[in-house]
């Protein structure tokens, strides 16, 4: 055996597997490299856009809750502001009805007091009348003395 020809034949086999390998096996294998290294990119990519939205998404989440608060925090003195009108309001028709329950309670109060004092002027008169015909021993006539007893409830 010839060491010449059997590395020659060596080579010529090494030779067609290489270029077997490089006509039919490579493409498939050079493909599922590039699809793998594709599809690991477009993760990559979407990882990236992913944690690019989460960053805009907790911006945006964070912009709605300060509006939010600040919405809250205007309806809740606008409350508050109502509230403090709705009391005032309140304050000034109690003040207003208790100025007019007072006013009528006055006058009221004045009414009975002018007609006590009517009741007791007629009844002074009547005393008076009998006390004055007691001692002339007596009856006087009311009816001829109107006049005279008119002046004496007058001047009582």
């Amino acid at each position: 055996m010839n060491i010449n020809a059997t590395l020659f034949g060596q080579t010529i086999a090494f030779l067609v597997f290489v270029w077997f390998c490089m006509k039919f096996v490579w493409p498939h294998i050079m493909k599922a490299l590039d699809e793998r290294k594709k599809t690991i990119a477009d993760g990559l990519a979407a990882g990236e856009k992913g944690k690019h939205e989460l960053e805009l998404a907790e911006k945006r989440a964070g912009d709605i809750v300060r509006e939010a608060k600040t919405k809250a925090a205007e309806i809740v003195s606008g409350a508050e502001k109502r509230a403090g009108d709705v009391v005032d309001q309140a304050k000034t028709q109690a003040k207003t009805e208790a100025e007019g329950i007072m006013v009528t309670a006055r006058s009221e109060i004045d009414r009975e007091r002018i007609a006590a004092r009517d009741a007791l002027r007629g009844q002074v008169a009547t005393l008076a009348v009998a006390g004055a015909a007691r001692i002339l021993g007596k009856e006087i006539d009311a009816a001829s003395h109107a006049k005279l007893l008119d002046d004496v409830v007058k001047q009582l």
